[in-house]
């Protein structure tokens, strides 16, 4: 049974019946299954008996997933990367964040696929991450997680929660059930929305080609107090097509010999929303001629297997923020947060498996 079924008779405050089950369980499908994180309700969660908490995420996962020990609840196949980043001071336009500066900030990372599967094979259809942490000379940081989406496929924890249980495979195909799928579909129209926006968007062939999003909005705030909604995104800087690769782990063995030939490149471009432009649903997009900062370039210069000291152990809370950088209203962030908090406890009390990518048995 799904893990909140077991010793709570609602959901959400909500009598369980027949269709809510279904619905529960249907399925998005495909490369929208589980993607950039466990969210949970927004409002007076926890310590409240029949509504989302952190540890129900962290159990639904499992359910879905199954239990994998050491291992991210979501985005668990991963690698480590680090490099620079090198404002072009651009930025200060609208924030007075110290990363925006003229200058350079050492950057810590981690490329991801979604899924709680750390021992699934890459596929081009899947999302892929790029969560980063910024370190600034105070002990300060900036932590964000991106995808390679245009969209988010949610824009409330519940419905992410009722996506996360239509994730799990049917035992006699590997795969959710399709029936479900149209049940869950015909509930949420706003994520049938987003894999039509998502649908007309198909992935690039590897990693470092990618573009990687915020999705989320945030809040840069100038040294007077300006307040601008802004989402950012990460533009690749001439990047050719992956190298062929074969095997389970392609994407990942791609990445690892492009960054061990050259550093890879990304522009950090800001994107600046107006008045009309929703803050508090990732599901919709802005319109395209909103106005862009081309804020500076991120490098990244090596690549490491996950290990102690490097990402594997960064918990990418989106909400690890500068001064000059504030949440928005988006529902999802708080939510976001807690339960990637819940997901590092949970982890970090378990014994630790063996790296899904070990970077030493890349052939070079």
């Amino acid at each position: 049974m799904p893990p909140s079924r077991q010793r709570r008779p609602t959901w959400g405050g909500v009598p369980l019946d027949r269709r809510r089950l279904l619905l529960g369980i249907a399925a998005v499908g495909g490369f929208l299954a589980v993607d950039l994180g466990a969210v949970a309700y927004a409002g007076g969660w926890i310590g409240t008996e029949h509504r989302l908490t952190p540890h129900i995420f962290i159990k639904a996962f499992e359910w879905v997933n199954g239990k994998q020990s050491g291992f991210r609840k979501n985005h668990a196949k991963g690698v480590a990367v680090s490099g620079y980043f090198d404002s072009n001071g651009n930025g200060r336009e609208v924030t007075h964040a110290a990363v925006f500066r003229s200058g350079r900030t050492p950057v810590r990372g981690r490329f991801s696929l979604a899924g709680g599967n750390a021992h699934a094979a890459d596929m081009t259809s899947t999302p892929r991450g790029l969560g980063l942490a910024f370190s600034f000379p105070d002990g300060t940081q900036w932590r964000t997680a991106m995808l390679n989406l245009p969209v988010f496929s949610d824009n409330s924890p519940q419905g992410f929660y009722d996506r996360l249980l239509a994730s799990k495979p049917r035992p006699d195909t590997g795969k959710p059930d399709p029936q479900a799928m149209a049940a869950f579909l015909a509930a949420h129209p706003e994520t049938a929305r987003a894999m039509k926006i998502i649908a007309a968007s198909p992935p690039s062939p590897g990693f470092a080609d990618s573009t990687f999003r915020s999705l989320n909005a945030f809040y840069f705030i100038t040294a007077s107090g300006t307040r601008t909604p802004v989402r950012w995104s990460l533009v690749p800087v001439g990047s050719a097509p992956p190298p062929p690769t074969s095997g389970p782990n392609e994407l990942f063995d791609a990445l690892i010999r492009q960054i061990r030939s050259d550093p890879l490149q990304w522009k950090l471009i800001l994107t600046l929303g107006a008045p009309s432009d929703p803050v508090d649903d990732a599901t919709l997009p802005w319109p395209a001629e909103r106005r862009a900062i081309d804020a500076g370039t991120l490098t990244l210069t090596s690549v490491e297997t996950e290990a102690p000291g490097n990402a594997r152990d960064i918990n990418f809370d989106p909400l690890v923020l500068p001064p000059g950088i504030e949440r928005s209203e988006d529902p999802l962030l708080s939510p976001r947060s807690a339960v990637y908090a819940a997901s590092y406890r949970s982890r970090a009390r378990e014994t630790k498996s063996p790296p899904a990518v070990n970077v030493d048995e890349v052939a070079r």
